[in-house]
């Protein structure tokens, strides 16, 4: 029974109960956001919004339909104007991507501006399967492009050409200016938009530089380009420290197990994942891990990373002076909302992220937040939540757009 269950978290290290327990949360907040937008209803597959808007069947376009589609879009993104652009190009960009071709609104309207090489992938991988070893099959791209993760289809690049949305790869937004509804990328771009979608996400909470959070052999997975440097380390590694005893920590412990490696996770609590766990499931996965070798030290906290001869990392020194060898450091300790360089659109100082509405609009009506960057009202709770997970990401790109859509078709 043990074996088996330590498969089953290989393959995504929570049991069912903790699914069931991360989806309930999810629900809730969920639920709650489409409470307060007045009963709309946008949360639903059925929402008048979709029935109203998604008479075209954009999602149901033809071949001959999406080469028109793409001959369109490029007479229009010959010069600087868009109707629509997403700035990000993570999970809820690639939902709300979709939300647009269901309704008929993406053909030569929509942009996409991404910091990232590829089109939008399903996140959660890249902490998964995405870190198994070779023999195992490892996930890789296009497997697991959105929408994918919600059963949807692989939106790929090609796909993206054929419904005319248009995407600027490696090319983030510097700058941004309301009055004038313009944004500069790194390559000096400027585009102007009619309605602008931030989607940038979150970055991952980083170890400082003085004390050793930059050292070759130190790892942060928030994109592609992260998970194949940790890939590459886990070939070569012998003794891996994981710090952070949460969702990246866990996962990137399982995977660890499967190559073999001596794999020790440090975090400060009495207990994994306990914002979410109790002590008596805790102890269960704690349990569960150390029968597949993994060593728990709790309760503590860096001092510092040192590094060997070859300037490599080679262990974590703890702040009571203790010393856990390490060829290879992977560091799990949250993450902090990219709101740059959107911080003059409202930033929320309790949560962080862009402060938005219940239909996630800014202070400014043509921009609106998604994703985990949007700190969204909770009606009956009386406070300002941001939540950071996939099935939030997908719903709120959802919700925003089918709601931006229809208050546009009403006026």
């Amino acid at each position: 029974y043990k074996r088996r269950l330590w498969g089953e978290a290989m393959t995504s290290v929570f049991s069912l109960e903790v699914a069931l327990a991360l989806r309930r949360k999810a629900a809730q907040m969920a639920s709650a956001a489409a409470a307060a937008a007045a009963g709309m209803g946008c949360y639903s597959q059925t929402s008048w919004a979709l029935r109203r808007l998604g008479a075209g069947g954009g999602a149901l376009a033809s071949a001959a339909t999406r080469r028109r589609n793409c001959s369109v879009a490029a007479a229009v993104f010959d010069n600087q104007n868009r109707e629509y652009v997403i700035v990000g190009g993570g999970n809820a960009a690639g939902y709300a991507a979709r939300t647009f071709v269901e309704h008929g609104m993406a053909d030569g309207r929509l942009c996409i501006v991404s910091k990232e090489a590829v089109p939008p992938y399903e996140r959660p991988a890249l902490t998964k399967g995405y870190l198994f070893p070779p023999e195992k099959k490892p996930a890789r791209l296009p497997g697991f492009h959105t929408c994918v993760g919600s059963g949807g289809q692989r939106q790929t690049a090609e796909w993206y050409k054929e419904n005319g949305i248009e995407v600027l790869y490696e090319d983030p937004v510097e700058a941004f200016d309301g009055k004038t509804q313009t944004l500069k990328t790194s390559s000096g771009k400027i585009l102007k938009y009619g309605s602008l979608i931030i989607s940038t996400g979150c970055a991952a909470a980083r170890l400082p530089e003085k004390i050793g959070g930059d050292l070759p052999g130190v790892h942060y997975i928030r994109d592609v380009a992260d998970a194949d440097s940790l890939v590459s380390s886990l070939g070569k590694a012998k003794k891996i420290v994981v710090i952070g005893g949460g969702y990246i920590g866990m996962e990137v412990a399982a995977a660890a197990c499967g190559w073999n490696l001596d794999t020790t996770i440090i975090f400060p609590e009495d207990h994994i994942m306990p914002r979410l766990f109790t002590p008596s499931l805790a102890k269960k996965y704690e349990e569960l891990y150390e029968q597949n070798g993994v060593k728990f030290v709790k309760g503590a906290l860096i001092d510092k990373l040192d590094a060997g001869s070859d300037g490599r990392v080679s262990s974590a020194i703890l702040k009571d002076g203790s010393v856990v060898e390490a060829d290879t450091v992977i560091v799990g300790i949250g993450a902090k909302p990219s709101v740059s360089p959107f911080e003059a659109v409202g930033v929320n100082i309790e949560v962080g992220g862009i402060e938005v509405d219940s239909m996630f609009r800014t202070s400014i009506p043509s921009i609106f937040a998604i994703g985990d960057v949007a700190a969204f009202p909770l009606k009956m709770y009386d406070r300002i939540a941001r939540v950071e997970h996939v099935d939030h990401a997908r719903k709120s790109a959802q919700h925003c757009i089918e709601t931006l859509l229809t208050s546009q078709a009403k006026a």
